[in-house]
Parts: structure tokens; C-alpha cells; sequence
């Protein structure tokens, strides 16, 4: 019975963090380039550049939620 106590309290405290917006793809894409050109244009790592810059994208957001609306 406890345990069913534990996983509601972790269900609501989920529930209370804002959820923002996936970055936008062409806002992706510029960075993952920035990226790439960083790298000296070397090519063979595309999905690299672009998760990277999503995940960079995602903490901006996360840190300046009221730049994104």
C-alpha cells in the first residue's frame, strides 16, 4: 500500500513542472551547422551536430522559460 503512496506523490510532483515546447527544427538546424563549421566543416557526424544542438536548445529553454513563448 505504501508503494502505491510513493508512486502518486512522484506522479503529482511530475505534473507541477512547466513543459515547454520541443526547439524548433529550423532553429536545430542553425546551430547544428554552427556546430559543423565549429568542427572545421569535417563531415560524418550530422546526427551528432543535431542532437547536440537540440539538447543545447532544450537546456536554454529550461533555463529562460519566458524567452520561449
Amino acid at each position: 500500500m505504501a508503494q502505491h503512496a510513493d508512486s502518486d506523490r512522484r506522479r503529482s510532483a511530475d505534473t507541477t513542472q512547466p513543459v515547454t515546447a520541443p526547439p524548433n527544427a529550423d532553429d536545430v538546424a542553425r546551430r547544428a551547422y554552427e556546430l559543423y563549421e565549429a568542427r572545421g566543416g569535417e563531415p560524418g557526424a550530422d546526427l551528432d551536430d543535431w542532437l547536440k544542438a537540440e539538447s543545447e536548445l532544450r537546456t536554454r529553454r529550461k533555463a529562460n522559460p519566458a524567452k520561449t513563448a
